[in-house]
């Protein structure tokens, strides 16, 4: 159970929104960590993570095969719009926009376990 992970074989994220975010967190000056070769400028305050900012995007730093299995290059520099996107809610329950982006990429809903620990939600990080 504490492997359970739908992330590592999704990316419908990665796969879906422009990932933008102030241009500071790419600047190592400021403390920034996000690699400032893999994004793009989009105005004077903010950048995006190259490829996202297409019509059919696809963040650079998402590898392997969408539906399958799935990684985060830059996992641990990742910016703060994929720090923030919840795969699980603060009542425990899967985020509904996970299953909603699953299926405009033509994958099946995430099924959860049939049982789970004390009834919480494993803790797993977002990868994809």
């Amino acid at each position: 159970m504490d492997d359970f992970n739908p992330c590592l074989s999704c990316g419908a994220c990665c796969h879906h929104f422009r990932v933008s975010f102030y241009w500071s967190e790419a600047d190592p000056f400021l403390g920034g960590s996000v690699p400032v070769e893999l994004t793009e400028k989009i105005n004077n305050n903010y950048i995006c993570m190259q490829g996202t900012n297409q019509p059919n995007p696809r963040c650079v730093a998402l590898e392997g095969t969408l539906g399958e299995c799935v990684s985060c290059k830059i996992y641990a520099q990742r910016p703060t719009p994929c720090r923030e996107f919840p795969l699980w809610l603060e009542d425990g329950s899967l985020n509904p926009e996970c299953n909603r982006l699953r299926a405009l990429k033509g994958l099946p809903a995430i099924e959860l376990p049939d049982h789970q620990p004390n009834d919480e939600p494993p803790l797993v990080p977002i990868v994809a």
